[in-house]
């Protein structure tokens, strides 16, 4: 196969664009800038005879070749179609929720099982997938909570970059690849009260240094689209946003892709109240930038335009066409429009099957643990909770023709024939679920163990599902305080789309296993992880709050000039910790709340294994740098030295945060830099590096015009540890 040359597009690829641009009519153009869903198949075919540009898929190789051929045999250019589809985390085999897989902080696997699900969407006839969804996310009311990596911008860019090299591999040309989609630009994950769609007002500073830098990486990484967001920034509807589409998308970063809308997005501008009807909103997204209309509103569907040259700059509609044309020449759909049928994969394969139950075994959270984990099976075990016997594990976001997970309660009796299992499930979902807790209660006590399996359902996450109450549905708190109340050994294992509010029986619990929607094998993976066949090593990407009022509840924020004590300890430990600075205060006029205990109920990068770890050695080197040599390049080599010291093999995650400890402007307390998942056996030690430069100490100046990336000179913390409160503090200066 010949490679696609570092522009993407070969010579005669450019040649034919201009051709084919030059050659089409007013209407043709129109028709390409849209992609059409909610058509029946009758439809569908009327709009490609007509010559729309893209189409969602339509469910099989068979029905995108017979699509195509109209397309590329039946229209008057030949111009092959977009097929898109939404391929978040599988196709057919389903990896863990992109939450959970960023739990796992290891960008290789996440990359590898979104090449998987490529792999299987492009057998199909896909060539498009809208995702990864790369918003930072700090409120988990927010549903879409569960697509994202959580709430720190480094993991989100990290992971998003991961996910379109997964997507695109090499070669876009490949048959393995389809095109990615980094969404959504921008601000969406920072909804006002959690609600889906809302407003997303907020500083040049924060939209600089937080929401936009993971849409910064993923371009720098290729994406081949970039999709708006729903929700306004300054006012204005991300779709109708030209500084932020075309002016920093486009003209700052460089993108070479497309930009597509969300659905109905660009007819939201009505609702907004910034356009009259849905013509003058196509004519202000499109001039904003926007390229590709999800909807069909650019042209009817025998192809003839609804705006004219007068209404639309010409010179921005050939813009938008051939970045249309160019994408389809990257993915090679001029030279091989079609699929091979009979190569479809329509069911998982064992070695799919195999990734994506390691991907749920690393992507499990230890949140607590007083040895009851792992167990040993024996004598008699009861099941309860919802989550016993629900097969729902698959989560927000998957289509109906993936590979159904089966239960747990099927898992143990099958690889346990010898174990007694009693399964009662106690409580339901939902506060109308028949509920039984004595009946449980009274059950456990002739059992040596009790497992319960709690957690939301894959409705109750994912988009539209927004919630304001964080804890467990239904009478599933209630559940384990009567469980934890008979004495019986227990632990409770937690299946969720989001993090939630625990701590109305958290104390009771002597172990926690945060499992999330782990997809296709997760009744697998969680035995494994419960028996100790598997090692849980994940750490959180998001924070648990203690109480839904303390939202927004992460770990990166400004120390404020009146910092509170942490977690009742007094100031001078506050400020050993490095989590307040050195003017903190006790006592009550800090930033607090009086009735809530300071800090999240599970920080950022907590979890925890089976195993233990020591840090010695921490070194960096040099100790500082001018300003001038950060400029050119140079860099600081930070390492540590990370000794397993347990009695089993194990998987450590060493974090690294920095903090700059006096800026021009407030910076974070702490933040992320780096982190490097390594598996280290008994009694062996790994020696762990970073490299720390501009991009980890600088920030984003949003008071020059234009805003400029800079680092200041001055003293900076870095803190290296196996979670937050990092066990090693560096001092380091820039000059």
């Amino acid at each position: 196969m010949n490679r696609v040359p570092p522009g993407g597009l070969t010579g005669g690829d450019q040649d034919r664009i201009e051709a084919l641009l030059k050659s089409m009519t007013w209407d043709e153009k129109l028709a390409q800038m849209q992609i059409v869903f909610r058509a029946d198949p009758a439809e569908l075919r009327r709009w490609v005879r007509a010559g729309v540009g893209a189409i969602f898929w339509p469910r099989s190789a068979a029905a995108v070749n017979a699509l195509q051929r109209v397309a590329v045999e039946q229209t008057r250019l030949g111009i092959p179609l977009l097929v898109g589809l939404d391929v978040i985390h599988g196709q057919r085999t389903i990896a863990p929720t992109p939450l959970a897989m960023a739990a796992s902080f290891d960008p290789d696997m996440v990359q590898d099982t979104a090449r998987l699900a490529a792999a299987e969407a492009a057998s199909g006839g896909v060539t498009w997938t809208f995702s990864p969804m790369i918003d930072v996310s700090r409120d988990p009311r927010w549903g879409r909570a569960v697509e994202s990596f959580g709430e720190d911008p480094y993991l989100n860019a990290v992971m998003g970059a991961a996910v379109i090299r997964g997507y695109q591999g090499d070669d876009l040309r490949a048959p393995t690849s389809i095109a990615a989609t980094a969404k959504h630009f921008v601000g969406y994950g920072h909804a006002e009260g959690g609600r889906d769609y809302n407003t997303a007002d907020m500083s040049e500073h924060r939209l600089r240094n937080v929401y936009l830098e993971p849409f910064r990486a993923a371009t720098a990484a290729g994406a081949a689209a970039v999709m708006a967001a729903f929700n306004t920034i300054g006012g204005k509807p991300m779709h109708a946003h030209r500084r932020l589409l075309t002016q920093v998308l486009k003209d700052e970063w460089g993108l070479r892709g497309v930009i597509v809308g969300d659905a109905d997005g660009v007819g939201n501008l009505v609702p907004h109240g910034v356009a009259v009807d849905l013509l003058d909103a196509v004519q202000q997204s499109v001039r904003a930038g926007l390229d590709i209309e999800i909807g069909g509103s650019l042209t009817d569907d025998a192809g003839h335009a609804l705006l004219t040259a007068e209404q639309l700059p010409v010179d921005r509609v050939d813009d938008a066409v051939r970045r249309i044309l160019s994408l389809k020449a990257r993915l090679g759909l001029f030279d091989q429009p079609y699929v091979p049928e009979d190569e479809e994969i329509t069911e998982p394969t064992r070695r799919a099957r195999a990734e994506v139950r390691a991907a749920a075994v690393r992507s499990a959270v230890l949140l607590k643990n007083d040895g009851t984990l792992p167990v040993t099976l024996h004598g008699r075990v009861l099941l309860t909770g919802p989550y016993a016997t629900s097969t729902d594990h698959l989560g927000a976001w998957t289509q109906p023709f993936a590979a159904p997970a089966g239960s747990i309660a099927q898992e143990l009796a099958s690889r346990y024939p010898d174990v007694a299992f009693t399964v009662h499930q106690g409580a339901g979902f939902y506060d109308d679920d028949p509920a039984d807790l004595p009946a449980v209660a009274a059950a456990a006590a002739g059992h040596d163990l009790v497992l319960v399996f709690a957690g939301e359902p894959s409705s109750l996450s994912g988009e539209a599902a927004s919630r304001s109450d964080l804890r467990l549905p239904g009478r599933q708190e209630e559940l384990i305080r009567a469980v934890a109340g008979t004495g019986i050994p227990f632990a409770v294992v937690l299946i969720n789309g989001r993090p939630l509010v625990t701590s109305g029986w958290i104390d009771t619990a002597p172990a926690v296993l945060e499992a999330w929607h782990l997809g296709t094998e997760a009744p697998a993976a969680i035995v494994d992880l419960l028996t100790g066949a598997a090692e849980p090593a994940g750490r959180l990407p998001i924070s648990f709050p203690r109480g839904t009022g303390q939202i927004p509840v992460y770990y990166s924020h400004e120390n404020t000039g009146r910092p509170a004590t942490v977690r009742g300890t007094m100031r001078q430990e506050a400020v050993d910790v490095g989590l307040v600075g050195p003017g903190a205060v006790a006592g009550k006029y800090t930033s607090k709340y009086l009735d809530l205990e300071l800090g999240p109920q599970f920080d950022f990068g907590h979890g925890s294994g089976y195993t233990t770890f020591r840090y010695v050695n921490a070194r960096l080197s040099p100790g500082r740098l001018p300003l001038a040599a950060l400029g050119r390049g140079e860099q600081v080599r930070v390492s540590v030295e990370v000794s397993n010291t347990g009695g089993r093999d194990g998987d450590e995650v060493v974090q690294l945060y920095v903090r700059d400890l006096v800026s021009s402007v407030a910076r974070p307390v702490r933040r992320l830099i780096g982190f490097a998942r390594r598996h280290i056996g008994i009694g062996q030690t790994a020696t762990v590096s970073f490299k720390v430069g501009t991009e980890q100490l600088g920030f984003w100046d949003a008071e020059a015009d234009p805003a400029r990336f800079v680092v200041e000179p001055g003293t900076f913390a870095l803190y290296l540890g196996g979670d937050l409160h990092a066990t090693h503090e560096l001092p380091f200066e820039v000059v």
